[in-house]
C-alpha cells in the first residue's frame, strides 16, 4: 500500500510506502531535511509541520523530548520518527531545510618544486616500412627511451590507450604527444598540439568535499570548487555512515556511488570553468578520513566500527580512475595518500606534510578540527598523533539552535559584561537583509566564552544563579538558558538560545581535544608548547583567544597560535604537484606513533579536569590577566590557576 505525500513549500510530491518515515521518503525524493544524526532520533533537527492528514504514527516519547508543547499543539513532528500511514501534506520549516554550507577550500600555501607523477613527451615517429616493421607500441617505447627515459624502466601501455593507438598515430601523421606516468606507463597518446596536462586534488571530508585543479606543467592553481558531501543526508558523522553500511544490504555501494558522483560533479565544474577537456586531467590525488577512504574505494567500513578499529588497507594506493568511475583521462590514475591508524586517516597525513612539524626544532601541536578532531604533537625528533570525537557539538549538530555554517548562521558573538546584551555577526549578512536562524560552530564557541567572561556561567559550566536578567531564564524543562536573539528578530520566529545542555556539549568536545593533547604531551614529558597550529574549516573561523580561554588546547602564547585553513587540502595539492611529497607522506605515516588515548589509564581523569573553563588545575599564564579578573569573584570547583 502506498500513500501520496506533498512536501511544502517545495511542492515535491511522491508515493510513500506504508509505514515509511517522512525522513526516508524525503531522502528518496531529494527533499533536503536536516538530520545530522543520520535519522537515528538523536538530534531533533528534522522538525516538520503536518499541514493535513492525520494518518500518521502516534507521537513518540523521543519526539516529546525534542518538541515543545507549543510545537506539538501546532502539529510539529520529527521526520525521522513519524511513519506515514495515509496521504498527507508536510511543511518543512526554514530551520529544518538542508542549507548550503560555507566550505573552506584553501589553506596556507607552501611552495614546492614541481615534480608531478606524469610527464608529456612530443614524439615525431618514423613511419613503418617493409624494412622497419616494428609494432606501434615498440615504436613509441623506443622513441621514449631515446627522449631520455631510463632504459632500466620497463614501459607498459594502458589498455584503453592501446585500443585507440593505431588510429591516433595514423590520423596525426605519426606526430603525437605521449603522457607517461612515473616514466613506466603510457597513459595517454594525443595529437601533437595537445600540450595540456592537468591534475586535481580532492579533500573528501565527512560533510564537505573541496577540490583544486592544477596545471601540471606550471604548478599553477587554475580553479577551486567545493560542495557538500551528498552523504550528509545519512548523518553528519562517520559512525552514522558506517552504521548505514552495516545495516543496509547495499549500503556501502550506495554511499560509494554518491561520493564518486560528487567527485565527478567537481571535475565537470572545474574543467568547464577552466575551459579544458577532462581527458587532459591525467591524475587525481585523494585524501580522506579512514571511513571516507573505505567508502570512496567501495570497501565496506563495517570493521572500522568495532575494536580494534582495523583498516582494510593503510598503505598508499594508485588506482585507475576508470575503475572507480571517476571521469578524468581514461588511462589516468587516482593516488590515495596512506592512512596512519584507525580513525587517523590520509587527511591527517596530508595535514602533516603541509605543516611539517617533523621538521621543526620547537615542539608543535597541530590540531585539525572537523567532524572528527586529529591531534599531532612533535618536532624533528619524534611525532605522535591521536584522534577524538569533537564534531557534532562544534558543527551545530548537538546544539539546541545549532546549524551548519550556512547563510543565516550566527558565526561571531560578543556580550557586553555590564549589560549582558549580545552583538552578533551572521553569515551572509553583507549580501542583504538576512535574519539569524541558528548558531554554527564558531558561534557557539564565542557564545560560551563570552558567557563565561560576562559571568553568566561559572568555571564548571553551570549557569550563575545570582544573575538576574531577562536574557537569563529557565526553559520549559526547568533548566537555564541564555537568549541570544529574541524571536521577533530571527528568521524562524523563535528565540535563539544557548542552553545548559549546549554548554555541556561544548565542554565534552573541548575536554576531548584538551585531554588528547595533554596525553600526547605527557607521553613525551612536554610541559610547554612552542606553537599551536589550528587547521580545518572550524579552526579557521574560530576566535583563537576564546578557544584558549575555554581551554580547547593547552596554554600557549597567542602570537604562536596560527590558523592555517584547509591544511588537508593543501597537503593533497602538494602530493599532486610533487611525487617526493608522496614518498614523504608514506614515510611520515609509518614513522608517526599513534596513541589510543581512550586506552590510557588516566585519560578519564584528564578528561574530567578539562571539563572546567579553562581547566580544573592547569595554569594558563598567557591568559592570566584576563583570567585573574574572571576568577576574582567567579569561582566554582576546580583547583587554582
Amino acid at each position: 500500500m502506498q500513500h501520496t505525500v506533498i512536501f511544502k513549500p517545495s511542492g515535491y510530491q511522491g508515493r510513500a510506502n506504508h509505514s515509511e518515515t517522512i525522513l526516508a521518503l524525503a531522502r528518496r525524493l531529494g527533499v533536503g531535511i536536516e538530520a545530522p544524526c543520520g535519522g537515528v532520533e538523536a538530534c531533533g533537527k528534522c522538525k516538520v509541520r503536518i499541514e493535513s492528514g492525520d494518518s500518521l504514527s502516534p507521537l513518540t516519547e523521543k519526539e516529546k523530548t525534542f518538541l515543545t508543547d507549543r510545537e506539538i499543539e501546532n502539529g510539529y513532528r520529527l521526520a525521522c520518527c513519524t511513519e506515514i500511514l495515509g496521504s498527507t501534506e508536510v511543511f518543512v520549516p526554514k530551520e529544518s531545510l538542508t542549507k548550503k554550507q560555507v566550505i573552506l577550500e584553501t589553506g596556507r600555501e607552501r611552495a614546492v618544486p614541481l615534480k608531478p607523477a606524469v610527464k608529456k613527451y612530443y614524439l615525431k615517429l618514423a613511419r613503418p616500412t617493409l624494412e622497419d616493421y616494428r609494432d606501434d607500441v615498440s615504436r613509441i617505447i623506443d622513441a621514449l627511451y631515446d627522449s631520455g627515459i631510463d632504459r632500466a624502466n620497463e614501459i607498459i601501455i594502458d589498455y584503453t590507450v592501446l585500443c585507440a593507438l593505431p588510429a591516433v598515430l595514423r590520423q596525426n601523421s605519426w606526430r603525437v604527444m605521449v603522457t607517461v606516468w612515473h616514466d613506466r606507463e603510457i597513459v595517454a597518446v594525443q595529437a601533437a598540439q595537445n600540450e595540456g596536462m592537468y591534475g586535481i586534488s580532492v579533500d573528501i571530508g565527512t560533510t564537505t568535499i573541496a577540490a583544486c585543479l592544477c596545471d601540471l606543467t606550471t604548478g599553477e592553481v587554475l580553479m577551486r570548487n567545493s560542495l557538500m558531501n551528498s552523504q550528509v543526508k545519512y548523518g553528519d558523522d562517520v559512525l552514522s555512515r558506517i552504521t548505514y553500511c552495516m545495516n543496509e544490504d547495499d549500503g556501502c555501494r550506495q554511499l560509494h556511488k554518491m561520493i564518486i558522483n560528487d567527485i565527478n560533479v567537481l571535475v565537470e565544474h572545474l574543467t568547464r570553468a577552466a575551459k579544458i577537456d577532462s581527458e587532459n586531467v591525467i591524475e587525481m590525488v585523494l585524501v580522506f578520513n579512514t571511513a571516507m577512504h573505505h567508502i570512496a574505494l567501495n570497501i565496506n567500513p563495517e570493521y572500522l566500527g568495532c575494536a580494534p578499529f582495523i583498516a582494510a588497507v593503510a598503505r598508499p594506493l594508485d588506482i585507475k580512475a576508470r575503475e572507480l568511475g571517476i571521469g578524468i583521462a581514461k588511462g589516468g590514475y587516482v593516488h590515495c595518500l596512506p592512512i596512519e591508524a584507525g580513525f587517523v586517516g590520509a587527511d591527517n597525513v596530508a595535514v602533516l606534510i603541509a605543516q611539517q612539524p617533523y621538521r621543526q626544532d620547537e615542539i608543535q601541536l597541530v590540531i585539525d578540527i572537523g567532524t572528527n578532531g586529529e591531534i599531532n604533537l612533535g618536532c624533528k625528533d619524534w611525532l605522535l598523533s591521536t584522534s577524538c570525537a569533537t564534531g557534532p557539538a562544534l558543527e551545530g549538530a548537538e546544539i539546541k539552535c545549532g546549524m551548519r555554517a550556512a547563510a543565516g548562521a550566527i558565526e561571531k558573538i560578543a556580550i557586553n559584561p555590564a549589560t549582558l546584551e549580545p552583538i552578533i555577526k551572521i553569515i551572509g549578512q553583507e549580501k542583504g537583509d538576512i535574519k539569524p536562524i541558528g548558531i554554527c560552530g564558531s558561534g557557539i564557541i564565542d557564545a560560551v566564552a563570552e558567557m563565561f567572561k560576562a559571568r553568566i556561567i561559572l568555571r564548571d559550566g553551570r549557569f550563575n544563579k545570582e544573575i538576574q536578567h531577562e536574557r537569563v531564564r529557565k526553559s520549559a524543562d526547568g533548566r537555564f538558558e541564555y537568549v541570544l536573539v529574541w524571536a521577533a528578530e530571527t528568521g524562524t520566529e523563535q528565540d535563539i538560545v544557548v542552553s545548559q545542555k549546549d554548554i555541556r556539549a561544548v565542554q565534552l568536545a573541548k575536554a576531548a581535544l584538551y585531554a588528547g593533547a595533554k596525553t600526547l604531551m605527557q607521553k613525551k614529558g612536554v610541559t610547554r608548547l612552542g606553537s599551536v597550529i589550528l587547521a580545518g574549516a572550524f579552526g579557521s573561523y574560530m576566535n583563537k583567544e576564546n578557544a584558549l580561554l575555554l581551554g580547547m588546547f593547552p596554554d600557549c602564547d597567542l602570537d604562536k597560535v596560527t590558523v592555517v585553513g584547509n591544511a588537508a587540502g593543501e597537503g593533497a595539492k602538494l602530493a599532486l604537484l610533487n611525487v617526493k611529497m608522496r614518498q614523504e607522506a608514506a614515510e611520515i605515516a609509518r614513522r608517526t606513533q599513534f596513541i589510543e588515548t581512550a586506552a590510557e589509564a588516566d585519560f578519564q581523569t584528564r578528561f574530567y579536569e578539562a571539563m572546567y573553563f579553562p581547566h580544573a588545575k592547569d595554569s594558563f599564564v598567557h591568559m592570566q590577566k584576563m583570567l585573574s579578573g574572571l576568577f576574582k569573584d567567579h569561582s566554582s570547583g576546580g583547583g587554582s590557576l
